[in-house]
């Protein structure tokens, strides 16, 4: 059997924070429902933030309530603090996935706290749910290969980090380049010392293709051993607080990309493409991504 690659779609919130247009909640659960019927199984459905500061994230808990329960979907909530925890689990989340700044500069301007009281909150986060139960955690780190504001992000600022997390027992870490500045070589290297220090904990890795080297990144994740990475259908995303942000590794380009090399992806490519020049025209928009703009080949 080729080997798998776990895609974790995150167009229903990364995709859409950035957006001028807003979509109400059907058109998000019709989003989500293309998405799963093109073979997403998870999926970053909701963010539990302010929706003053995030309006385009409104509407988290009637998004969960209208979603079918389905065997073999989990749909992620985003936490940022305890008060999105509590939500996360009211809502009936299947996971949540808790943001870490990877820089005080960026935490301060994007979560309105330090790295290490983002890490104090994600480790009292870890021990409620130990003792009262909930949902699995995984943690995102983002700006982890560079920051819009503190610049360079050291290596070991983020192994330092991945250890935390792992030392508080977070079953999967994520590395995310938030504003697209890492290249292949680095994403390697970081991968390879984030690997030898969290202990069989799963990685994850989230790419944005600012400056081109998305998929090349992605690339270099799978060459070291890297299962799962996050895409975003259509190529949408961007973060509201990091100046020139945009958007995700497309999820079509990355299951061409896999595929036509023989991993397994478990989507539906002629799916992806339609669902992602139906949300690009709710939008009002053509899809960034490559191969949605250029279909499929052979045709």
């Amino acid at each position: 059997m080729s080997r798998f690659i776990e895609i974790v779609e995150v167009g229903p919130r990364d995709g859409l924070q950035n957006e001028k247009a807003l979509l109400d909640v059907d058109q998000k659960l019709a989003f989500i429902a293309r998405l799963e019927a093109a073979g997403a199984r998870r999926m970053e459905t909701v963010s539990f933030v302010n929706p003053k500061r995030v309006p385009q994230m409104a509407g988290a808990e009637e998004v969960m309530e209208g979603l079918p329960t389905t065997a073999g979907r989990s749909r992620i909530g985003l936490v940022l603090n305890m008060k999105g925890w509590e939500r996360a689990v009211a809502a009936n989340c299947d996971e949540a996935n808790v943001v870490v700044c990877a820089t005080d500069g960026f935490g301060i301007r994007n979560q309105g706290a330090s790295a290490a009281e983002q890490m104090a909150a994600l480790a009292a986060i870890a021990a409620r749910r130990e003792a009262e139960g909930g949902p699995p955690i995984s943690v995102t780190f983002s700006v982890a290969f560079g920051c819009p504001f503190d610049g360079e992000v050291s290596q070991d600022q983020v192994v330092a980090l991945a250890r935390e997390a792992a030392n508080l027992n977070i079953a999967e870490i994520a590395l995310a380049d938030t504003i697209g500045v890492a290249d292949p070589w680095t994403v390697r290297a970081r991968v390879e010392a984030v690997k030898a220090v969290i202990r069989g904990k799963k990685l994850r890795l989230h790419f944005h293709d600012t400056r081109n080297t998305g998929l090349a990144n992605a690339y270099a994740g799978v060459e070291a051993g890297v299962d799962i990475l996050d895409a975003s259908c259509g190529g949408l995303g961007g973060c509201p607080f990091a100046p020139e942000a945009t958007g995700n590794i497309g999820t079509e380009d990355l299951v061409y990309m896999l595929e036509r090399a023989g991993f397994s992806t478990g989507y539906d490519l002629p799916g992806l493409i339609s669902t992602a020049r139906w949300v690009s025209d709710l939008l009002g928009k053509p899809p960034t991504s490559s191969v949605a703009r250029a279909g499929l080949f052979p045709a």
